[in-house]
C-alpha cells in the first residue's frame, strides 16, 4: 500500500517531517495505532477529526517523548514530575493545567484550560515524537465508531489515504487502556482506571486518590456538562447578523463580521479557529454577547455545531 511504510529510522524521519508540515501520521503504540498531528498546529488537529469523522471535538491526548516537553505547555510541580519519572513511559495519562492561553492548543484541548498528556511505551512512537520535536496529538487511527486498529493494515482499511503516512510497527500489544489521573487540584482524582491502579498511586505518593463522580452534573472528565464550553457572555447560534447592541459576530463565508471562521467556508479552517475566536470575543471587553453564523451540518460542521450547542446552552 502506497502510504504504509516500514518503521525504520529513515521512514520515521520522513514521517516527522510530515508532522512538522501539518500532515497526519499513524503510529503504533503499546495499545493501538494512533492518528498523530502536531499539537501546536490547530489545522492539523482539525484534520484528525475530519479523517476520523469524529462527531465532537473531544480533548485529545498529547503524546510526549521526554518529561521536558511538559514545561513547554503544562503547569508542573514536584508531584507531577515524580509521577512522570516513576511511571513514564507507561500506561498512565495526566490531566494538567495549561501553562498559558496559547490559542494554538485550543482545539487539541477542546477549549479547556487543561491538557491531557502521556508518554507511550513504544520505541517507534517515542522516536517519531523525538524526531518531530513537538508533542503529537493522537486518538486511535480509525474511523469514528469502528474497531480500534492494532496493525498498519487495520489503519489503511479504516482510513485509507486520509493518512499521509502509516508507520508499520507490526501488531500492537493490546492491553488495558491507560489510567487517567487528574493532577489539576490539591487532590489527585482518578478519571479512568487502567494499567496503574489507585492503590499503586496511593502507595507511591502517600496521598489519597479520589475517584471521579459519575454524576453528569459534577463532571471531572472533559466535555460532559452541556454548558462546559460556554463563554462568560451569552452565545447565540445560527445568527448571520447582529441582533443586539454590543454583540460580536463570528462569521462564516463572505460576510461582514468581527471574526471570520473561514471566508472560503473551509470547515477545517473553521474548526481550527473556533475556540480561539470564541475566547477572543469573550475576553475583549467590548461585547455583551456573541452571535455565530450558521455552520452546515456536514463533516466537521457536525462537530462545530456540537460545541456551539454546548457553548450556547442555558439552564
Amino acid at each position: 500500500m502506497k502510504n504504509i511504510f516500514d518503521a525504520n529510522l529513515d521512514n520515521i524521519k520522513k514521517a516527522a517531517e510530515v508532522i512538522k508540515q501539518g500532515g497526519l501520521v499513524a503510529m503504533p503504540t503499546e495499545t493501538v495505532y494512533g492518528l498523530g498531528a502536531n499539537v501546536f498546529d490547530a489545522k492539523a488537529v482539525a484534520s484528525i477529526f475530519e479523517a476520523k469523522g469524529r462527531p465532537a471535538f473531544n480533548p485529545l491526548i498529547s503524546h510526549v517523548e521526554n518529561i521536558d516537553y511538559l514545561y513547554e505547555y503544562a503547569k508542573t510541580d514536584d508531584r507531577v514530575i515524580a509521577l512522570a519519572k516513576k511511571y513514564w513511559p507507561g500506561p498512565i495519562t495526566f490531566v494538567l493545567n495549561r501553562k498559558d492561553d496559547n490559542p494554538a492548543l485550543d482545539l487539541v484541548c477542546a477549549g479547556l484550560k487543561t491538557i491531557t498528556v502521556r508518554m507511550p511505551n513504544h520505541k517507534i512512537a517515542l522516536e517519531l515524537i523525538k524526531q518531530a520535536g513537538v508533542p503529537i496529538a493522537a486518538p486511535s487511527a480509525n474511523a469514528s465508531g469502528s474497531i480500534s486498529p492494532t496493525t498498519a493494515m487495520h489503519v489503511y482499511e479504516s482510513l485509507g489515504n486520509k493518512v499521509d503516512m502509516i508507520l508499520d510497527g507490526g501488531q500492537c500489544n493490546v492491553g488495558v487502556e491507560s489510567t487517567i489521573l487528574d493532577l489539576t487540584g490539591k487532590n489527585m482524582v482518578l478519571l479512568r482506571p487502567g494499567g496503574i491502579t489507585k492503590e499503586e498511586l496511593e502507595e507511591f505518593t502517600n496521598e489519597e486518590v479520589l475517584v471521579t463522580s459519575k454524576s453528569p452534573d459534577l463532571p471531572k472528565s472533559p466535555g460532559q456538562l452541556l454548558s462546559h464550553y460556554a463563554p462568560n457572555i451569552p452565545l447565540y447560534m445560527n445568527q448571520n447578523n447582529r441582533n443586539q447592541d454590543n454583540q460580536a459576530l463570528i462569521g462564516f463565508g463572505n460576510m461582514e463580521c468581527d471574526y471570520n471562521l473561514s471566508k472560503t467556508k473551509d470547515l477545517k479552517e473553521a474548526a481550527a479557529n473556533l475556540f480561539a475566536y470564541m475566547k477572543a470575543a469573550d475576553k475583549s471587553g467590548k461585547f455583551k454577547s456573541i452571535a455565530v453564523a450558521s455552520i452546515p451540518l456536514d463533516g466537521l460542521g457536525t462537530a462545530i455545531n456540537d460545541r456551539l450547542t454546548r457553548a450556547s446552552y442555558k439552564k
